[in-house]
């Protein structure tokens, strides 16, 4: 990553256009999760909002990837969601059905009409999802707010339900306008935008327990007082030790990959000769990236879904409280104690997070396709025969790389727990972060691949600078 060339780039007026149009577009996106949805009053909506984020990771997770627009009750609450599923739904079926696999190896047209496809599936799916979330929050609505909840009319709903699927488009359309920039995928930008944006908030909640002396001042050898909270002191500089060391490890996890060499052998055609070349193919160690988090979190969520189901049909059901105890996602706002229950959460989140990156790294590297293209082109890898042995050895390198990068994914997911079962220990209570360690692991990804392309566009301009 050359910093320099980036900055020598900022001279071309098309680059500073094309950076330009991206931060309008995020300002747009910004101002579009302050719109309000048209149903009912928006104040006592964002309360039960807040109460349904409490009692569900799943929503804690939309809400991240809508830049707080859930928490808002704006247009744009349902996010990009239904893109996400729409997309690992057709990626998933490029390899189950074989008239979408043919197409997808038909080049730019093929990729075009899968592109379009995606589009399509995401409309109905931004119905469903608004549907789902208009009906969820309005049952907690009526729930909290009996004195004072209306029926709304048909009209109403119907407003409501069309205003979020037209927020979703939107997104999506300019997560698609980022991307023809050249600077960065726009979908992964506007999650970016989506998660930092978090971070002015958590930053002055931080601040002010920091700046708060009403249990005393910090007194240094004596002779010298700081205006802070002696307590809160020691944690912020543990914190910011803390987030160091782990956006390191995100970073050297993130780039981390397994080189294999791969070797062309020489053809002569008439008087010209090709291939006799070496080639190196490398293996990304989490191939999957977020996608098993989003997978393990879905689908712990259903579990509690059913319990809350099954508790407004039979309050006393002892199987319905159960399930949305152990199935809760564990915060500050549910915390009862280090009971056995509080565990149950983030062991099933562990392990599903390392199934599923077994099974959608199975799914997104095929194996037996790298195996047979190496061969027909003629490459092979030294010490390996061509076809079913080398097959057999990308199987047990992704086997190796899995076992490590799974873990790792795990754990990264599981920090907020880690981090209240910290704070549990010392100060008897979990902090509730408001950023996890899935967010950190998107905004590291999508920033060091924007600084990428944008190191690339600038390349392409400063070209002729060189001497």
């Amino acid at each position: 990553m050359n910093f320099i060339t980036i900055f020598r780039s900022f001279k071309n007026k098309d680059m500073l256009k094309r950076i330009g149009v991206i931060f309008g577009i995020m300002i747009v996106y910004r101002f579009l999760a302050h719109i309000p949805v048209p149903l009912g009053d928006a104040g006592t909506f964002k309360e039960t909002i807040q109460n349904f984020l409490n009692s569900t990771d799943f929503g804690g997770f939309i809400n991240l990837i809508s830049g707080g627009g859930l928490t808002n009750f704006s247009i744009i609450m349902v996010g990009l969601s239904p893109f996400i599923t729409a997309s690992i739904v057709i990626q998933l079926m490029t390899k189950a059905v074989p008239k979408l696999e043919e197409l997808r190896k038909d080049g730019e047209s093929g990729r075009r009409k899968i592109n379009q496809w995606t589009r399509l599936l995401t409309i109905p799916l931004a119905i469903l999802q608004s549907i789902a979330f208009v009906f969820i929050l309005y049952q907690q609505y009526t729930a909290t707010y009996t004195a004072v909840a209306v029926e709304p009319t048909a009209t109403q709903w119907l407003l409501a339900v069309t205003a979020m699927t037209a927020g979703s488009i939107v997104l999506m359309w300019l997560g698609e306008l980022i991307a023809e920039q050249g600077i960065g995928n726009g979908i992964s930008m506007i999650i970016f935008a989506s998660i930092i944006s978090s971070f002015p908030g958590m930053v002055a909640g931080i601040g002010a327990a920091l700046f708060d002396t009403s249990a005393g001042s910090l007194s240094l050898f004596g002779w010298l007082t700081l205006p802070v909270n002696p307590t809160w002191f020691y944690i912020v500089l543990g914190l910011g030790a803390g987030v160091l060391f782990v956006l390191y490890c995100l970073v050297k996890i993130n780039e981390a990959q397994r080189i294999i060499t791969v070797n062309y052998a020489k053809r002569v055609h008439g008087n010209s000769s090709y291939g006799g070349i070496k080639s190196i193919m490398p293996i990304k160690l989490i191939a999957a990236g977020v996608i098993p988090v989003i997978f393990a979190v879905a689908f712990l969520s259903l579990p509690s879904f059913v319990g809350q189901i099954l508790q407004s049909a039979n309050p006393g059901s002892q199987f319905a409280n159960n399930l949305v105890v152990w199935f809760s996602a564990p915060s500050a706002n549910n915390f009862a104690g280090l009971t056995p229950e509080w565990f149950i959460y983030p062991a099933a989140y562990f392990v599903l997070v390392v199934a599923f990156t077994y099974f959608y790294t199975t799914i997104i590297f095929n194996t037996k396709e790298i195996a047979e293209n190496l061969q027909k082109q003629g490459g092979f890898i030294e010490g390996v025969r061509p076809g079913a042995a080398t097959e057999k050895f990308f199987s047990t390198t992704m086997t190796r790389l899995n076992l490590f990068g799974s873990v790792a994914l795990g754990l990264i997911a599981m920090l907020p727990f880690i981090t209240d079962y910290v704070f549990i220990i010392i100060t008897g209570s979990p902090i509730g972060l408001a950023l996890s360690g899935t967010g950190l692991l998107i905004v590291v990804t999508v920033a060091l691949e924007s600084l990428r392309q944008l190191n690339s566009r600038a390349l392409m301009i400063t070209y002729d600078e060189y001497k």
